[in-house]
């Protein structure tokens, strides 16, 4: 095992890949290992074991159930990653049901707010289609805006109009999806942590107690590989993993046509160079052949 990448989104959220097309696609980027993280989704980690066993060997890779969680609570906004669960056991699939019954409470709310300050209104069998995903997100509507002419790209749409409605109270706290995941036999992982709210930059002091509050609640490691970092910011975390003996984590944050970052994009070249913190973990977490 060489290449991993524990960090992908699919249709079930704000990916762009089906199921088979992520399998595909993983395979043909050379990944030795996977796991598929949909936001407040476990239906990859069902569906995709399932795919596997009956595929030849040779197109069988190696992969673990993820999900992700958005989270928030009077200190920030957290991304928290669930590793190796058990999908059968009560605890995290009672945080996906929260979790996706805020998703679609903010949904319904950002189009009225786009119907109501922009005027931006939208055929009623897109809404609905819109409406009956599995995980709708700001992506989606965005697409909708450049679809009707309200925005040029997914950038303008989210920036300049849907992130000007503000929430309070809509997100899971980080100690209810911690404790989800670890009831399922889970490992929570807190995912890209130097990315707060909007364009906050963590770092630091601020960095340290951020990671010091979550552990209290049972965090359990850190994605120190990912897409978005700079190798400054990739060491800082990988000296907070060192100091608080966490696991680590890679990932790509790959969103297929949604984002411009290509599966296995994860800073981490071959895993004989990691840390000690990303062997325990791979040798602790259910890896599904």
């Amino acid at each position: 095992m060489k290449k991993i990448d524990l960090h992908m989104h699919t249709l079930i959220s704000d990916g762009t890949d089906s199921l088979e097309e992520i399998l595909s696609n993983v395979r043909e980027a050379g990944i030795d290992l996977f796991s598929v993280t949909d936001h407040d989704s476990i239906k990859a980690g069902i569906r995709i074991p399932h795919m596997l066993a009956v595929l030849p060997q040779e197109q069988k890779t190696p992969f673990i159930r993820g999900v992700e969680f958005s989270c928030k609570d009077e200190k920030g906004k957290y991304h928290i990653l669930g590793y190796g669960y058990n999908p059968a056991i009560p605890g995290i699939a009672e945080v996906v049901f929260e979790g996706h019954a805020l998703r679609m409470k903010k949904t319904r709310a950002r189009l009225d707010f786009l119907k109501d300050r922009f005027g931006f209104t939208f055929p009623e069998e897109e809404i609905h289609e819109l409406l009956t995903r599995d995980n709708p997100g700001k992506p989606h509507i965005a697409k909708l805006m450049i679809q009707y002419g309200y925005a040029k790209d997914i950038k303008e749409a989210i920036n300049d109009y849907i992130n000007k409605k503000e929430f309070e109270n809509v997100h899971v706290r980080p100690e209810e999806a911690i404790k989800g995941i670890l009831r399922s036999g889970g490992i929570p992982i807190l995912a890209h942590p130097s990315y707060g709210d909007g364009d906050d930059l963590i770092l630091g002091e601020e960095m340290d107690q951020r990671l010091q509050r979550l552990i209290e609640f049972g965090i359990q490691g850190v994605e120190a590989y990912y897409s978005g970092f700079t190798p400054k910011i990739q060491d800082e975390v990988l000296t907070l993993a060192e100091k608080y003996d966490l696991y680590v984590t890679a990932g790509s944050d790959y969103h297929g046509g949604n984002k411009m970052v290509s599966l296995g994009w994860t800073n981490l070249d071959d895993i004989a160079d990691a840390p000690v913190g990303l062997k325990r973990f791979l040798d602790d977490v259910e890896i599904i052949v």
